[in-house]
């Protein structure tokens, strides 16, 4: 490692951890530091980052703790021996959706922060035992909602309305109403504590957050993270004042508007430098430059220079897709932001909750009747009934396709209770029929392995094939649209049945690829976005400064073929057929189709995302 060379700090803050990683000007990691929340603060009373009030569906966070984490993680970043004084540029990564209320001296606190002090013991207050509503210190409100604050239901139902529809607030701010999202959260914090809401004089959403505490003063809400708040008007590129009008009360739309403040369009613009308190206290040179926070999905995408029509597949206990696009094309089923760094780019953004359970549910019921010595939690039966299963269960054209839903959990694409629901689809004919109990069509559970995949996939397909362009297959060949690239990250990306049958259904010109990064990803990508930021020459955009400089093959593994001619087509005549599964189940929300029950509490206790699904 050079021992002169600049570095760039990108933090993270979590739900459950605070974590800073540390780059060298070619993008190689060199420094990394965390703080658990529940290891480290337990003092806070907190479980799995977290306080609940169950009574009212809140979840919440002390911002008191967050202070503290961040002092901690500089503290052991300093043990391990790093040189502050090389760090000349400095991002980060929040939780999104997350909200922060700041009091009347917020400002002047935070402008005169004292070295020999902490941020917990000159920002909070003088102490952590107090009630909600009442402020002390530079925040009006002791609490930030969590993302998955349910409290806000009333809210919602008001935001949707505002605008006419969901479908027209997802167009105007990319989204329909969400509880997690801050302008439900913001209107129920104006109801819920007046008094409160008229001490605040900034708010920002937890990206920002961290921001102002390294600026010393209240940060702009960054370009990409603003659109998750169901507030911000994506094509006019501001406030929407019939939504902040919702939110603060027809009189209040200026005030409202004052406390969100201005957003810059420049992902990568200097916001200043560092406060002196980071000067004298861990001895950051006094130009360190802070690059606007983002959100934590936003920043996800720049942990590597992702690229028109490339695609990421978070396949955990949860699902989630990624895209960059330059289409626009809102619903109420999906997320549109502003991509962070690139104008005229978008970040579309598919949430399940169903992935790695669903799955985990089947090769269970494979494994129930596995041989002797088999591993109770073996992957072997799932992947041999998957790859041995033909596509969408068709020996021959004339036979009919196998389409399922398998929910253990309430889904939000498309909204439905737990269940399990299988069809047979003719394309011929466009007839679709549910599969009755034990029908020789269907020999569950071994034709449901590779059911599965297929339905988790053709789901994400059937939703981001509007935003996909032609490609270039490797022999010049133009293809048809689909996928440049499939990243896959997560346990399940372990999984070679799992990646084999992606680059079957979604395609991908150049193939499916394993990312790997360990959990470090959104902060790896506020670290790149830190370096392009200082760094960059005159125009240069961020996917080609971290393009010239990213060391793929540490990385980036390819595992699976992508597009197969002949394959990809029979799983688009599929489409159709699931889509109109999908409306059928929606409209019935799962009742009279003879669904199946979720058949216990064991499939919807959280786990570890990253359990690998491999033998």
């Amino acid at each position: 490692m050079d021992a002169q060379s600049p570095l760039y700090m990108g933090f993270d803050l979590s739900t459950q951890q605070c974590k800073c990683i540390v780059v060298q000007s070619n993008l190689k990691l060199v420094y990394e530091a965390k703080v658990d929340f529940d290891a480290d603060l337990s003092k806070y009373g907190i479980e799995k980052g977290v306080l609940q009030n169950q009574a009212e569906g809140e979840i919440f966070a002390p911002v008191a703790m967050w202070l503290e984490a961040i002092d901690l993680v500089l503290q052991r970043l300093k043990e391990d021996g790093l040189d502050f004084s090389r760090v000349k540029g400095i991002s980060g990564a929040g939780m999104q959706h997350g909200t922060v209320f700041w009091s009347q001296d917020a400002e002047d606190l935070l402008g005169a922060l004292d070295g020999g002090q902490s941020l917990l013991e000159q920002l909070e207050g003088s102490g952590t035992e107090k009630k909600a509503g009442e402020g002390r210190g530079a925040f009006s409100h002791p609490f930030s909602p969590n993302w998955q604050d349910a409290s806000t239901q009333a809210q919602c139902d008001e935001f949707d309305k505002c605008l006419g529809s969901p479908e027209k607030l997802a167009e105007v701010t990319g989204s329909k109403a969400h509880h997690r999202f801050s302008g439900p959260q913001i209107l129920r914090f104006r109801q819920k504590y007046p008094e409160s809401y008229k001490r605040t004089t900034r708010i920002s959403l937890v990206s920002a957050f961290l921001a102002s505490l390294f600026l010393g003063r209240v940060a702009p809400i960054d370009i990409g993270d603003v659109c998750g708040m169901n507030l911000w008007n994506i094509k006019a590129g501001a406030w929407d004042d019939s939504l902040l009008s919702l939110a603060a009360g027809s009189d209040g739309v200026d005030d409202l508007k004052k406390k969100l403040g201005d957003v810059p369009e420049d992902g990568g613009a200097v916001f200043g430098t560092i406060s002196q308190y980071y000067v004298s206290r861990y001895n950051f040179p006094p130009d360190c430059a802070i690059i606007p926070f983002t959100g934590d999905n936003p920043s996800t995408i720049l942990a590597l220079p992702l690229r028109e029509s490339d695609a990421i597949v978070s396949l955990g206990t949860s699902t989630t897709f990624l895209m960059s696009t330059p289409r626009y094309k809102p619903d109420p089923a999906y997320h549109f932001m502003n991509h962070p760094t690139t104008r005229g780019l978008y970040m579309f953004m598919l949430c399940y909750k169903n992935g790695g359970l669903a799955r985990e549910r089947i090769r269970n019921a494979l494994n129930s009747e596995k041989p002797d010595g088999q591993e109770e939690n073996s992957w072997t039966a799932f992947n041999n009934a998957a790859t041995s299963t033909p596509p969408l269960g068709r020996t021959s054209p004339d036979d009919p396709m196998r389409l399922g839903l398998f929910f253990p959990r309430p889904e939000i694409v498309p909204n439905v209770r737990a269940g399990t629901w299988r069809f047979l689809f003719r394309p011929s004919s466009v007839d679709l029929s549910p599969v009755e109990p034990n029908d020789p069509a269907w020999p569950a559970p071994s034709a449901d392995a590779r059911a599965i995949i297929e339905s988790q996939l053709l789901s994400l397909r059937l939703r981001s094939q509007g935003l996909v362009s032609a490609q270039q297959g490797a022999d010049g060949k133009e293809l048809p649209p689909q996928p440049r690239r499939v990243y896959l990250v997560g346990g399940g990306s372990a999984n070679p049945a799992i990646a084999d049958l992606a680059g079957q259904v979604l395609g991908g010109a150049e193939g499916i690829y394993r990312l790997d990064i360990g959990g470090n990803a959104c902060a790896l990508g506020a670290a790149h976005k830190a370096a392009w930021g200082v760094e960059r020459g005159e125009g240069e955009g961020f996917e080609k400064f971290v393009g010239g400089r990213w060391d793929e093959e540490a990385f980036v593994k390819k595992v699976a073929e992508g597009y197969r001619e002949g394959v990809w087509e029979g799983y688009g005549e599929a489409l159709k057929g699931f889509g109109e599964m999908e409306r059928t189940v929606l409209e019935e929300k799962g009742r009279d189709l003879g669904a199946e029950e979720d058949p216990g509490s064991s499939l919807t206790r959280e786990r570890d995302p990253e359990r690998g699904e491999r033998d």
